[in-house]
């Protein structure tokens, strides 16, 4: 009987279904390409002990059933589950489930895209980029400039746009993530952090979108979009396409677009961003990396938890950070993935030690926003301010100046936190 017994709890064991996690994504192309083909790795080495399975969000799915993880922004998290969920602190979680993993295994400046303000990893940090100014090479050609062409300053490329607009261009220069590029990383480069160290540590720290340089480009690019030398497109990445198409010319956008833009066989080069060469305080190479990130949602059960630490295990390992990098165009997470974008062919040689460099360079707490809801409320106060400058109702600094003082009256103490709480998971 005991050997009866044991017979057919082995055939139980060999006949469960394997325990299964749905991650939910955006990807597209290539990158879709490698995120499979690392699942595919993943699953075929859990020898169906547990299985992760894709699933793209869109309008199609209505957004069905359980998700486990989900490989986006936060700000897209009502796109992406019709809802905002609760997510779990990935250090949490990993903790909690044998894997133990700290900001210290990640570059400085990736691991504070994503941390708390004590340092404690939010979400795995997988699709970060560098904002970039990508030119259309077939357009340049018609201004009659045939070798390589870097503006280094936005005067510089005010003069480029002017002659692009000469020659045909009825959309010079565009962008995506108007607020994170143009208002984050602006003041960021410029030496005037939009979120300053308090005088003192009983004071909050105060949002500060209307400083000198904020005030100064803002200005500038109103009048290029009266000239139509700069046209808007929206908050988000909607100047993608028109890049894509090639219905726009210049695109101040993601680093990980270029992948794309090869993939789609467009003739791009890539460069860094142009800065004011007359300010003092300006240093180009202080970028703040942002992007997608893989997030875990709260109520799972036991065994999903552990499988999702696996996978996130799994995904940390230097063979798999070097084909996701490789795959990806994103930013490498750790330092294996570092000789990858020094080998790469998609950023210029003259960029990639200054790239290499900053991702490496040590944080500094005032130099950027936590991610969070704290964030996302700043970058839609300012989507809705600015507005009112294309539409030449209020000048730059009246923009500004609303932007700082309603994001400041709704929580500025709030400003380092996360979205994520820090409830236990089941």
């Amino acid at each position: 009987m005991k050997k009866l017994l044991l017979l057919f709890c082995s055939l139980l064991a060999t006949t469960a279904p394997a325990q299964e996690i749905v991650l939910r994504h955006a990807l597209g192309g290539g990158k879709l390409d490698t995120l499979a083909t690392i699942v595919l790795r993943f699953n075929d080495a859990q020898k169906g002990k547990g299985k992760v399975i894709l699933q793209a969000a869109s309008a199609d799915n209505e957004h069905p059933g359980r998700v486990h993880l989900g490989f986006l922004d936060v700000a897209d998290s009502m796109a992406f589950f019709g809802t905002l969920p609760r997510f779990i602190p990935l250090h949490q979680m990993m903790k909690e489930n044998g894997q133990a993993l700290t900001a210290a295994e990640f570059l400085p400046q990736v691991a504070d895209a994503v941390d708390d303000a004590s340092g404690r990893l939010q979400a795995l940090p997988l699709g970060l980029s560098f904002p970039v100014l990508f030119l259309n090479r077939t357009w340049l050609a018609k201004t009659g400039k045939t070798a390589p062409i870097e503006p280094h300053s936005w005067a510089e490329l005010q003069e480029l746009a002017g002659d692009l607009r000469t020659s045909g261009s009825t959309c010079p220069l565009t962008s995506s993530n108007f607020s994170w590029i143009h208002v984050e990383n602006l003041a960021a480069q410029h030496g005037q952090p939009i979120l300053p160290t308090p005088m003192n540590k009983r004071d909050a720290a105060m949002f500060r979108v209307n400083g000198l340089v904020n005030v100064k480009h803002l200005a500038l690019l109103a009048t290029w979009q009266r000239s139509r030398y700069f046209i808007y497109s929206g908050a988000g990445r909607e100047a993608d396409a028109r890049f894509l198409s090639g219905e726009c010319a210049m695109l101040t956008g993601e680093s990980s677009l270029f992948g794309e833009i090869l993939r789609r066989g467009v003739d791009a080069a890539i460069v860094p961003l142009p800065t004011y060469d007359d300010m003092s305080e300006a240093r180009p190479s202080d970028l703040l990396p942002d992007g997608s990130a893989l997030w875990v949602l709260a109520g799972g059960k036991k065994p999903e938890y552990q499988l999702m630490a696996r996978f996130v295990r799994f995904l940390m390992q230097p063979d798999v950070q070097r084909e996701w990098v490789k795959g990806t165009t994103f930013l490498p997470m750790s330092v294996a993935g570092l000789k990858v974008l020094q080998d790469s062919n998609n950023i210029p040689a003259s960029q990639k030690d200054a790239l290499i460099k900053r991702l490496s360079a040590p944080k500094r707490a005032s130099e950027r926003l936590r991610v969070g809801s704290t964030r996302e409320r700043l970058r839609g106060i300012f989507g809705e301010e600015v507005q009112f400058v294309w539409s030449e109702k209020y000048p730059a600094k009246q923009a500004l100046d609303e932007t700082s003082q309603r994001a400041n009256a709704v929580s500025p103490e709030s400003a380092t936190s996360s979205p994520s709480s820090p409830k236990k998971s089941k």
